[in-house]
């Protein structure tokens, strides 16, 4: 029987949020987000285990999309997001940035 091991930074997210975390991507600077829909949060892990849990109810976005957006716009993503789109739709938007 096989199984997983998660690495470090989605441990910490599991730490910060009630789901298990959906991955979301890596940005920029590194920190891997993960997202929980259940508490409409992110988590925001650092390479070096710093971590900080965003409640979406507390900012002035109101959509996942709106956090990606806002994340790309101020660190970039090195990895995704893979937020409700697809690989294609990914390669799409890595090709005409």
């Amino acid at each position: 029987m096989a199984t997983t091991q998660s690495n470090p930074q989605e441990r910490t997210a599991r730490e910060l949020l009630t789901q298990r975390p959906l991955f979301l991507g890596v940005d920029g600077e590194g920190a891997a987000h993960y997202w929980d829909s259940y508490e409409f949060a992110v988590a925001a892990v650092s390479a070096d285990g710093k971590a900080e849990k965003v409640e979406l109810v507390e900012t002035p976005f109101e959509t996942l999309s709106q956090w990606c957006e806002y994340t790309r716009s101020e660190r970039g993503w090195n990895i995704g997001p893979h937020v409700g789109g697809s690989l294609v739709g990914d390669l799409v938007r890595a090709v005409e940035a």
